[in-house]
């Protein structure tokens, strides 16, 4: 087969900053270009038009168009325009479901809509008010899928029921991670109490429970350490342009001095960090999945994660990992104050979640089950 990706982000130096979903195009990609297919991956709103080939996958880069008036359409369109004109050769088509980009395309190869988590369902999560041409953009673009994968059973099974659609056309195929690139050979050594955190600085991810988890931390462990890695955002519920300056406010002096905020690292950096963590904590209030979780936990870490929804499909809670919810922050306190006082619990949450990254998140089987999907599709 010859399988093509649409998407806004992917982790190359051309491409810039990248995410979680980018990270699972990428993993994906290259593990189906390894057991015999093509891929070709079409990246939207980059700076110029450009086409290379890089580990054998050809990239189509889509320059983005300013338009006067009606450039949510027009772009659309132009994506469209080029994705048709370039289409020889490839058998279908995949694309994300956030904000919709797929409206209105008249796409000549059949089109899987993947579920990485649409501001449909960030809302309804959210308990937010969601933009009417938000939902409309990706209500449109989900009639034109032929089917719908999704990361967690809970991302798709909501968004499934949002968009109306039957749970017939539903696939749940997880994320997987090229493990090879996730070896830690001294899972013994780590910074003492050190905690890690990844991921944007937005309110979705639980950043300002965790603060409030860490000023209680700092009392009881004084020499703790908590790490942020990720970009700033704006607050949508204040309207002020830095969440980090509003996290500041809510630390006390003693958590201040032991908070430290990275800013953005290059993939490898953010991977040496993980190494060096004591505990990796995720109290994350929307997720679909949540790439950060399953690659600490390949790292053979101790996460102390989300409770909410799609975490049920990546952790056994007490045996490869800690689950509770944002908002239960003495319950965070003291799961994490346990790991910080034996060494041992560590060890055996890390070895064990080795082993669930081994048996349900590895690339080389998931994309041998995407490609079976696929398959299915155009055998329809």
């Amino acid at each position: 087969m010859h399988i093509a990706y649409l998407t806004p982000e992917y982790p190359h130096k051309k491409t810039g900053h990248s995410g979680g979903m980018g990270t699972s195009i990428k993993n994906l990609a290259e593990a189906i270009v390894a057991i015999g297919h093509q891929v070709t991956v079409f990246v939207y709103g980059q700076p110029k038009d450009e086409v290379f080939v890089n580990k054998n996958i050809t990239f189509h880069l889509i320059a983005y168009k300013k338009y006067r008036l009606g450039g949510f359409y027009f772009y659309r369109k132009h994506i469209e325009k080029y994705i048709n004109k370039n289409a020889e050769g490839i058998d279908l088509i995949e694309a994300p479901d956030w904000t919709g980009i797929t409206a209105f395309m008249n796409l000549k190869i059949p089109l899987v809509i993947r579920f990485h988590g649409s501001d449909t369902y960030f809302c309804h999560i959210e308990k937010r008010p969601q933009k009417f041409k938000n939902k409309f953009f990706e209500k449109n673009a989900m009639k034109k899928a032929k089917a719908f994968i999704a990361p967690t059973h809970y991302a798709g099974e909501v968004s499934m029921n949002l968009f109306q659609l039957p749970m017939h056309q539903l696939k749940v195929i997880h994320y997987g991670l090229q493990l090879e690139n996730f070896e830690n050979k001294q899972p013994e050594n780590y910074i003492p109490y050190t905690l890690l955190n990844i991921g944007t600085l937005i309110r979705k991810k639980g950043v300002f429970q965790l603060i409030e988890v860490f000023n209680k931390l700092v009392e009881k462990f004084p020499q703790a350490q908590l790490l942020f890695i990720g970009g700033d955002s704006n607050d949508v519920a204040s309207g002020r342009s830095s969440t980090w300056e509003i996290m500041q406010e809510k630390m006390t002096s003693d958590a201040k001095a032991r908070v430290f905020y990275l800013g953005k690292l290059a993939y490898n950096e953010v991977k040496d960090q993980m190494v060096k963590a004591h505990v990796c904590v995720f109290p994350s209030l929307a997720e679909t999945l949540g790439m950060v979780t399953i690659e600490s936990m390949a790292l053979h870490k101790a996460v102390v994660n989300t409770d909410i929804g799609w975490a049920q499909d990546l952790i056994d809670h007490g045996k490869d990992g800690y689950m509770h919810h944002p908002d239960d922050i003495d319950s965070y306190v003291a799961t994490i104050s346990m790991l910080f006082n034996h060494p041992n619990e560590v060890q055996r949450i890390g070895a064990n979640a080795v082993q669930k990254i081994k048996q349900r998140f590895d690339i080389k089987k998931n994309a041998l089950e995407n490609t079976s999907f696929y398959q299915s599709i155009l055998d329809k």
